[in-house]
């Protein structure tokens, strides 16, 4: 999740260097090399393009920038989910119409073992 949200939000440079119709050189985020061609000739046979795509500046979506329809929804699901996944608060006591046995002798005093 996190390398999703950094690709989406970096902005990506593609710089590419072509001479005589081919591509010599490709370079990310920074400037593609030249072939040396452009120097010796007078009449450069030699092009540089480059692109860049914008990553996303602004992650905080609020509850307003949705459509009416998609905040119907939205609160529909969430309702649903909440009305069909009932969690019990109370776990249920199976042990409660029994009683612990009498206690005759108390072997922890009279062995003088305790846990502490």
């Amino acid at each position: 999740m996190a390398i999703l949200v950094l690709a989406s939000t970096v902005s990506w440079t593609v710089d590419k260097h072509i001479c005589m119709g081919r591509v010599m050189d490709v370079a990310l985020f920074s400037h593609a090399d030249d072939c040396g061609m452009t120097k010796d000739m007078e009449k450069t046979c030699c092009d540089d393009e480059s692109f860049t795509i914008q990553g996303q500046h602004d992650l905080k979506i609020t509850f307003d920038d949705f459509s009416l329809d998609q905040q119907f929804f939205i609160v529909s699901f969430v309702h649903t989910y909440f009305h069909f996944v009932e969690v019990d608060e109370k776990e249920p006591n199976h042990f409660s119409e029994y009683n612990p046995p009498p206690l005759i002798r108390d072997v922890q005093v009279l062995d003088q073992t305790f846990l502490i």
